[in-house]
């Protein structure tokens, strides 16, 4: 909103100063101060306040130390974290950019889903929450929207280069976006702006890969089915990493402080995906008007980190389905919009780790029950990190440890950018 006024003051008025809105790197160093301030020094006011409602933590004994201390520590401040992200974006991001509003709506979207079941935990006192299956198609439905919103929207397109041959031909095209110039050292060349359901994949000659292509083998015209076959994936992405985020939630600080890690490497991701000279060296696709989701990024690293004031060990308050499952919609979308998605299993390494983790457990657990009559366990409990607790490490350095890795798979994942 601030955006849109100072550009307009900035156009009619030339007040000095107001140029500076105008660099995404100015907004986004407001966006994570204004996000770190919401969240540290007005969330000492939401838990205060949150402990005046008695909103605290039911703990179940799993016989992990010092778990028993957490009860009644206040939840569902994950509201802090959608404040500090939704303030700071609606003030400084250009709130008209489509990549924007869909930022805004998942996390609205998200939001509500795990305040809904948060709500139903604390004050209906029901342990079990919202159902499994009204998650799922809350974040079906979200995954819906947002597959919909890219395929259809005009404004969604990516610049790829064309030959001359394509040039003449799209060129009598009604709909289709001019070509454009270019020139690379002494080489010139045409590009345009298309729809596309086009991604990066790493360790890939081209570093390209079309959706359509799934399924290629139906013969000529496989091309029609690719709006189903990218609105599959982004079901799918949006499901497992808005639940793998919710299972890491399980110790002190570790979903935030991992979020924290993955929003820098989103940032990066938004910034060299919307800069034509980063993305030209990198030889990486680069997506028109998403340079926006800059300003996004930064308010969501200054609300993971600002709420880790207050949820490191030993925490003051949790986050709850409310932050959890917020954060995890957030990073999907994100992902998807920056043509990123299929980096999700090293940038999101630690989700998938806790996801796999529970995943193999319970199956392992069936299976033995069935053929051995008992079951048996691959870890001593699930998600991981409970594992390295009963194996008697402290909270803190479990969570210290998982950070690093997070470190180390988002460098990875930045190398990705230039390995082919």
């Amino acid at each position: 909103m601030l955006y849109l006024l100072f550009e307009w003051l900035h156009k009619n008025y030339d007040f000095p100063g107001l140029r500076l809105f105008q660099y995404l790197t100015f907004r986004s160093s407001l966006s994570i101060i204004l996000s770190l301030i919401i969240t540290t020094v007005y969330g000492r006011r939401i838990i205060d306040y949150l402990h005046s409602k008695q909103v605290g933590e039911t703990v179940r004994n799993l016989g992990l130390e010092g778990q028993m201390q957490k009860q009644g520590t206040p939840t569902m401040g994950g509201i802090m974290i959608i404040m500090g992200i939704l303030i700071p974006t609606l003030l400084f991001a250009n709130i008209t950019n489509i990549y924007v509003i869909l930022m805004i709506v998942t996390t609205l979207w998200m939001g509500a889903i795990g305040f809904l079941d948060d709500y139903i935990k604390v004050f209906r006192k029901n342990k079990e929450g919202l159902a499994g299956k009204f998650k799922v198609v809350g974040q079906v439905g979200l995954a819906i929207i947002v597959g919909c919103t890219m395929y259809f929207h005009p404004s969604i397109v990516v610049r790829q280069t064309v030959d001359d041959s394509v040039k003449v031909d799209t060129a009598k095209m009604q709909n289709a976006a001019p070509m454009v110039l270019r020139q690379k050292g002494e080489t010139y060349y045409y590009t345009q702006d298309v729809k596309s359901t086009k991604t990066n994949i790493p360790f890939y000659k081209n570093n390209e890969f079309d959706y359509a292509k799934v399924v290629k083998f139906l013969g000529e015209g496989y091309e029609k089915y690719a709006f189903a076959v990218f609105l599959l994936f982004v079901i799918i992405i949006v499901t497992a990493v808005s639940n793998g985020a919710n299972l890491t939630d399980g110790i002190d600080g570790l979903a935030t402080g991992t979020s924290a890690v993955i929003g820098v490497t989103m940032a990066i991701f938004a910034y060299v995906s919307g800069n034509t000279i980063m993305a030209d060296y990198l030889n990486i696709m680069y997506i028109p008007n998403s340079g926006e989701l800059i300003i996004f990024a930064a308010a969501f690293i200054g609300a993971c980190i600002g709420f880790l004031w207050y949820n490191s060990y030993p925490a003051q308050i949790f986050m709850g389905d409310t932050g959890s499952l917020t954060i995890g919609g957030i990073i999907a979308v994100f992902l998807i919009m920056t043509r990123k998605e299929l980096l999700i299993p090293i940038i999101c390494g630690v989700f998938l780790v806790e996801v796999l983790s529970v995943s193999l457990q319970v199956t392992y657990f069936k299976y033995t029950k069935k053929r051995f009559g008992e079951g048996r366990r691959i870890f001593l409990m699930s998600p991981l990190h409970h594992h390295y607790q009963k194996k008697g490490y402290h909270e803190a350095k479990i969570v210290t440890r998982f950070w690093i890795v997070g470190i180390l798979l988002a460098v990875i994942a930045f190398v990705t950018l230039k390995l082919r």
